[in-house]
């Protein structure tokens, strides 16, 4: 049986938007049932984007509501002979409107705040920019950088959503293998709330006793 494309990106999909249990999803996508799990748990495929099945043309939706009917049918993969094969990426720089260029810093800086696993070679290869612009975005020495702010390649339209799910996931195997570390994204700090009371004298005696 042919597996989908991108298959954990699409269970991703699955597992946050249909009520099929792991089984089904694991079959469908040739994972293990654990491994379905793991995503559900928030463990595995940790910054993958969900891709849906139904959107590119891989899973119709009667399929899918006739398998979340009954946990014991199995998916049918969609007229997979009839998917388009992915297309070749040519040697050489991606080509980017002009329009567009000027939205690669943001979009650089996306990708080096939440996907430090991608090397600056394969950021490279997802924006079309050279290694130089990278470090100077890493280092924050970049010319502009007072007006850089980190937005989504794929929202300013300077790469695929395939083609950044398939980079993350190949840069993270990579890292697994060669033991290599990478910095986590800082977690946002959460401002903490300020203290009230009804008490109109509350923050005057509070001042006395600090001062005392």
């Amino acid at each position: 049986m042919s597996q989908p494309l991108m298959p954990k990106a699409t269970a991703v999909w699955l597992v946050e938007n249909t009520s099929l249990t792991f089984e089904q999803i694991a079959e469908f996508c040739h994972l293990h049932k654990l491994e379905v799990q793991g995503i559900a748990d928030g463990e595995v495929a940790v910054g993958i984007r969900g891709m849906d099945p139904i959107a590119n043309s891989q899973l119709t939706k009667a399929e899918l509501e006739r398998c979340e009917k009954d946990s014991t049918k199995s998916l049918r993969l969609f007229k997979q002979e009839d998917l388009p094969l992915p297309s070749k990426r040519t040697k050489g720089p991606r080509y980017t409107p002009i329009a567009k260029r000027q939205d690669k810093p943001d979009g650089i800086a996306w990708l080096v705040r939440h996907h430090p696993e991608l090397t600056d070679n394969d950021i490279s290869k997802l924006i079309g920019t050279t290694k130089k612009t990278i470090q100077a975005l890493r280092d924050r020495s970049h010319w502009n950088m007072s007006n850089i702010r980190p937005r989504d390649p794929v929202l300013l339209g300077l790469c695929k959503q395939l083609d950044l799910n398939a980079s993350v996931e190949k840069a993270r195997k990579e890292a697994e293998k060669t033991g290599r570390v990478f910095a986590q994204p800082e977690p946002i700090e959460e401002e903490k709330p300020v203290e009230t009371s009804d008490d109109p004298y509350a923050a005057f005696t509070r001042a006395f006793k600090d001062n005392s």
